[in-house]
């Protein structure tokens, strides 16, 4: 792989990260419930999810869902309910801080962290950018497994930077958020997440 061909790569999954989704919102809201370290836990499984749609992505299994109507229709139906539920819990709860020690940190971290995955590998706008973007530097003729090796961690890294920044900023942010605000911001956070699962809904096949 040359470094033109990995230097295009970095600023398409470069704008590709910095897009806001699913992902950003729910680290935000982990960010200022739990803290930046618990958050860490959210983005390293949003990360893990990436990398298990990256690697299936390369072997072709995620382009047998890309093109399957029936397929592509059951990942979008549980995506859009996955995110719905966590927009629903989000809006009842709040973002208010708790207390860690009470609610148990370590089965907590565990939670959060499959809950990033869960809403990595459930969104099938994810499954269709991984399909559509490693094979395109690939080249069969070098060995697939170091150039994948190489997308695969820049794409982590990335995104890592970016969900990191997003939840430094967000619990900065949480200093200010009083009790009344905290059930506004709630709304706002659970509302755009049910909104995301509902543009996943109708979004079409294509």
């Amino acid at each position: 792989m040359n470094i033109e061909a990995w230097l295009a790569f970095t600023a398409i999954a470069s704008v590709a990260t910095i897009v806001p989704g699913p992902a950003m919102l729910l680290v935000a809201t982990h960010s200022l419930r739990f803290g930046i370290l618990q958050s860490l836990k959210t983005i390293l499984g949003n990360i893990t999810g990436l990398a298990i749609l990256s690697s299936i992505s390369v072997a072709g299994l995620s382009a047998l869902i890309l093109y399957s109507s029936s397929a592509f229709l059951a990942v979008k139906i549980i995506g859009a309910l996955y995110l719905t539920y966590l927009g629903i819990k989000i809006w009842r709860n709040g973002v208010s801080p708790i207390d860690l020690e009470e609610s148990g940190s370590n089965q907590r971290g565990r939670f959060l962290y499959l809950q990033g995955i869960a809403v990595s590998l459930s969104n099938p706008k994810a499954i269709a950018f991984t399909t559509a973007l490693f094979p395109q530097f690939i080249d069969l003729s070098e060995g697939v497994l170091f150039q994948f090796s190489i997308l695969l961690g820049t794409f982590m890294a990335l995104s890592f930077i970016c969900l990191s920044a997003c939840s430094i900023i967000a619990h900065k942010a949480s200093r200010k958020v009083s009790k009344n605000l905290s059930l506004n911001l709630g709304k706002v956070f659970g509302g755009s997440l049910i909104g995301a699962g509902g543009l996943l809904l109708v979004s079409k096949h294509q």
